[in-house]
């Protein structure tokens, strides 16, 4: 438990720990209220500014299980000591941008940081304590970071953008990351290195195959579906994705063992995972902008009137396993799917109507608490039934299905917000799109509801395996 035999001091550890996974949860909605503080100052278009996203997710999706197989080779501290200084790096290249494609490039720098540094996080909790009450309350305090990340980046980058500067979000990175570089060193022990190889292609492919799709997809918001470049992208990507999968057939050790996708119940739950994220994509970001640009918030209050969504989910997933010994996984994912499917419908009927108290508040509510009961069902679905040498590949699936599934749904959802071209709109024009692109998150969540009710079921599983299914929960709600 202990590799080096030297004391280690527990509560450093843990602290080291959750900042550092607190930094990675934070970043990812701290850029959402600073969006058209962005987009004013480096001249993005509207489909152009969904890749500040799309860049980040696609290389943390890409590299995310590449990244846990270099940890177990070579040494999780010093995959976390790494992936931080390259995430911290990032930050500052990233607040210091002066035109869009400096920003985008770096965005996927630093999601490539957060695809080695996040997998070593859970890692260095179950070599640092010992299994029992030690390791259930760090990951406990681990979950609990999940929690409130998503809430504190959106009130954190309102508040920076609207007293300092849009940049200011990224170069706080830049003390806590040596911070924590340095309190790693120090307190954190390296884990043992196991031998092993490295699937450079099938990451490479898979990434590089996931940009272009998803660059053709949102080359169709700006030049339309006739466009060569569109359907080129599309083309190369698609061939990519290919060229992965047969890569993988062959490979000793793949990135993505074949044999996991042989269950139609776990490719259930792989999908829904996926079209649940391409659905609530659309409602954080573009309700983010929503607030800002039709109803006149500022970015602070942008940030703030998201509060609604975030404490009903957090008491809602603290009920989960109360709720699944008496309902079952099955009832509580289909409960959870019908409630944020109807606040993220309700929401884009009440979007025209330009009020927060009538058109946003009740949907937000409904969809916060939704979301709380989502998420631990459809990964406990995903990894049933799979044989332990094939847990962390299985777990690395459901990782990547959520990346690439918010990646994709957001390219699709500004094709469907720029109704064919990047023209910027009015109040009363973004209105009226953005109730267009949450019609098509609520389709999204509905079709996820379908192919539960229709094809998910759950296998017996012990209550310690609960236990970590429970834990790569929170990993997923970053």
């Amino acid at each position: 438990m202990n590799p080096q035999n030297k004391p280690v001091n527990h509560g450093m550890v843990l602290s080291i720990i959750m900042v550092s996974y607190l930094m990675l949860v934070v970043d990812t909605s701290i850029v959402l209220t600073g969006l058209p503080r962005i987009q004013a100052a480096l001249g993005f278009t509207p489909a152009g500014l969904s890749w500040i996203q799309n860049a980040y997710t696609l290389a943390f999706g890409g590299f995310l299980m590449l990244g846990a197989r270099t940890g177990d080779i070579l040494g999780r501290r010093r995959m976390f000591i790494t992936g931080l200084a390259i995430f911290t790096l990032a930050s500052l290249a990233i607040g210091s941008a002066s035109s869009p494609a400096w920003m985008i490039t770096f965005r996927a720098v630093q999601g490539l940081g957060a695809a080695v540094l996040a997998p070593s996080t859970l890692a260095l909790i179950s070599t640092h304590f010992e299994e029992g009450r030690a390791r259930t309350r760090a990951l406990s305090l681990y979950a609990a970071a999940a929690g409130i990340g998503a809430t504190v980046g959106m009130v954190l980058g309102g508040l920076l953008a609207d007293l300092i500067s849009w940049r200011a979000g990224f170069f706080i990175n830049l003390p806590i990351g040596i911070a924590l570089i340095v309190g790693s060193l120090r307190h954190i022990n390296e884990t043992p290195r196991q031998t092993g190889r490295f699937d450079i292609a099938g990451a490479l492919t898979s990434t590089l195959g996931m940009c272009a799709l998803v660059f053709g997809i949102v080359e169709a918001a700006e030049s339309g579906w006739a466009s060569p470049l569109t359907w080129g992208s599309i083309t190369i990507g698609l061939v990519l994705l290919m060229t992965f999968i047969r890569i993988e057939s062959k490979a000793r050790q793949p990135l993505l063992p074949l044999t996991l996708l042989d269950d139609a119940k776990r490719n259930a739950a792989y999908l829904a995972r996926l079209l649940f994220l391409s659905g609530m994509v659309g409602f954080w970001f573009f309700t983010a902008q929503y607030l800002q640009g039709a109803l006149g918030f500022t970015p602070m209050l942008a940030g703030l009137a998201f509060i609604p969504v975030t404490i009903p989910q957090m008491l809602t997933s603290l009920t989960v396993p109360v709720a699944v010994k008496r309902f079952g996984h099955r009832r509580i994912l289909l409960t959870g799917l019908s409630v944020c499917a109807t606040g993220v419908l309700l929401q884009g009927l009440g979007a025209v109507h330009l009020s927060y108290v009538g058109g946003v508040l009740l949907p937000m509510l409904l969809v916060g608490f939704g979301q709380g009961w989502v998420l631990a069902p459809l990964t406990v679905a995903g990894v049933a039934g799979v044989a332990p040498e094939n847990a962390g590949a299985a777990s690395g699936i459901l990782n990547v299905a959520h990346q690439i599934g918010a990646t994709l749904g957001l390219a699709i959802l500004v094709v469907v917000y720029s109704g064919g071209h990047a023209t910027a709109y009015d109040a009363a024009g973004m209105a009226l799109h953005t109730g267009f692109v949450l019609y098509m998150s609520a389709l999204f969540l509905i079709i996820a509801l379908f192919v539960s009710l229709r094809y998910i079921r759950f296998h017996p599983v012990t209550q310690s395996y609960q236990r970590n299914t429970n834990y790569k929960v929170t990993e997923q709600e970053a």
